[in-house]
């Protein structure tokens, strides 16, 4: 124990590695369906390993890794602001407001009432609302408050101390009112309720987890004749003639020659077709009406399969249904949406916003068309943009630092990580509208949020260490009492202003309280429970508002409690 003390004490940037690792093991060990998750392990992990060898952590190392985080939050959710409050998103977007408000000034009253310093009260309300990042916010303004070095460090330690004492009660909270409280005070049947909405929304139901071994989207052969009903009309009228199966003519053989038909070439009998579309249109539509026939050259139709971000404002809050009967995407077939990182439920009544990223499949043709109308194709990278990256922290933090907040007599500074934060929703925002500008891959911006949070977390453990066990004592059932109505408050009041001010529905209001709470595992339950993703429609909605302010919180509770 001895060498190892010495190790880590010499090589500090060891400790932080043994505290990812020993985090993400303990953070993914399941119980009864709940997991920690692995920031919190590595929390957990980091104090730990700081009680038993005291490692010192260099103030620089952690804005260093939490800068980066903050970056890669905000460029995600960048593109989701504006279009959060068109349609019935704003429903969401206003809870994803008032939840946050909520928990704020009830965290202000309960640390208020049990004396708690600005660290103790930071970190009860980061762990009672399962929102980590406010950890690094309400460090970085305890580091500005004037007062002595010693007492800066205690109170640092004891934020990691007070959000790993109430963010376990945080997180059952939230599920367990999504699941079992939220569903009882509504009287929702989920499940119905789910089936119901998914059938507004044009939703054909799968079994979660199931994937099928055909294809849903097929070319197949026929050949014309003369009683068709389509013998003798023009490809458009024949695809308008099964216009709501969405069939689409691809590529003719006449007289032993391929053709690339025009909207208004003639079909005739004795015509060999290469139609596309749903597969089971196709069997039900065509099967038994139609002479298929094997002709792999007229099949041979190149085909694509592309990544298109909406960035046009003239496709933004319209329904499938509706794009669906335009020129521009014929012969284009949606596989799924991504917003916000999740995978959105498809139906003909659901809409698509401005950032959804669309995997269109098609001739490839028809594909580029479609991109080029409604935003940009997305190709594949795997290089990050860090001209982009580092000017946009790095104006954000200088922007943070120089942007001043009147608090009563004095001025204080927003901070270099609220800066950042701001730095990556713009730079977000503008890549949704110019999608060659900062590009930075999907796995890369992953990496930066579950890297840098879990990072800084842990060298936050590693300083706290040395007082957990003072501050358990003096404080540690108040801090998780506290820390259970700090969770609860916002909870039970977004449940009534939903339900009864916004007129949210039960299924699409629980999805919104998760994404309120910024809290994933409990959208994830939801799901189970109800056997659908339409809950992730109010999730999406109300997490990137909700994230914003839940971080910026830190930097207002020590302000407030200074």
């Amino acid at each position: 124990m001895a060498w190892l003390a010495s190790t880590l004490t010499h090589y500090p940037e060891l400790a932080v590695y043994l505290a990812l690792a020993l985090g993400y093991w303990v953070g993914g060990i399941t119980l009864r369906g709940f997991q920690l998750g692995g920031v919190t392990g590595s929390l957990l992990a980091g104090m730990l390993l700081g009680w038993a060898f005291e490692v010192p952590v260099a103030a620089t190392a952690k804005s260093l890794v939490f800068l980066l985080f903050l970056f890669g939050i905000g460029y995600e959710v960048g593109p989701r602001f504006a279009p959060a409050m068109k349609g019935d998103g704003w429903r969401y977007a206003v809870l994803g407001v008032f939840m946050p408000v909520v928990g704020l000034l009830v965290a202000l009253v309960v640390a208020r009432a049990l004396k708690l310093d600005p660290g103790l009260a930071a970190g009860m309300m980061s762990g009672a609302l399962t929102e980590s990042p406010a950890i690094g916010t309400a460090t970085e303004a305890i580091q500005r408050l004037p007062i002595d070095d010693t007492l800066k460090a205690r109170y640092m330690a004891h934020v990691g101390v007070a959000d790993a004492l109430c963010y376990v009660g945080g997180a059952l909270g939230v599920i367990f009112t999504c699941n079992v409280i939220g569903p009882r005070l509504l009287r929702s049947q989920l499940v119905e309720e789910s089936l119901a909405l998914e059938r507004q929304h044009g939703i054909e139901r799968t079994r979660m987890g199931i994937s099928s071994a055909w294809q849903p989207f097929e070319t197949r052969a026929y050949r014309i004749v003369a009683s068709m009903p389509i013998a003798g009309r023009s490809v458009a009228d024949a695809e308008r003639h099964l216009s709501d199966a969405r069939l689409f003519v691809y590529r003719i053989r006449r007289d032993g020659l391929l053709l690339e038909p025009t909207p208004d070439t003639r079909l005739r009998a004795g015509d060999l077709v290469a139609v596309g579309g749903h597969r089971h249109a196709l069997v039900e539509l065509l099967g038994d009406r139609a002479d298929e026939v094997d002709d792999p050259a007229l099949l041979d139709v190149p085909l694509a399969s592309h990544q298109v971000l909406v960035n046009k404002a003239t496709w933004a809050g319209r329904t499938l249904q509706d794009i669906a009967t335009g020129d521009a995407v014929r012969a284009v077939f949606l596989r799924w949406i991504l917003r916000n990182g999740q995978k959105m439920p498809i139906g003909t009544q659901t809409t698509v916003e401005r950032g959804d990223v669309l995997l269109l499949v098609g001739p490839e043709p028809a594909v580029e068309r479609a991109a080029a109308e409604l935003g940009q194709i997305v190709h594949s990278t795997d290089a990050t943009d860090f001209v982009a990256v580092g000017l946009a922290i790095f104006l954000g933090a200088v922007f943070g630092i120089v942007a001043v907040v009147p608090i009563g007599n004095v001025s204080v500074s927003i901070g270099s990580s609220v800066g950042a934060l701001l730095g990556g929703i713009v730079t977000g925002h503008l890549r949704a509208r110019r999608p060659l500008f900062a590009r930075v891959p999907d796995s890369a911006v992953k990496l930066m949020q579950s890297y840098g949070l879990a990072a800084f977390v842990a060298m936050v453990g590693l300083g706290a260490g040395p007082h957990f066990v003072e501050a358990v004592q003096q404080h540690g059932l108040g801090l998780f009492l506290g820390g259970l109505v700090v969770t609860m408050a916002p909870l039970l009041s977004g449940l009534w202003f939903g339900r009864k001010v916004l007129k949210i529905p039960p299924v699409l209001l629980l999805g919104a309280i998760s994404g309120a709470q910024t809290f994933t595992a409990a959208l994830a339950a939801l799901q189970e429970k109800t056997g659908s993703s339409i809950p992730v429609i109010g999730y999406s909605g109300s997490v990137a508002i909700a994230h914003l302010l839940l971080t910026t919180w830190g930097t207002v509770m020590v302000m407030a409690m200074a």
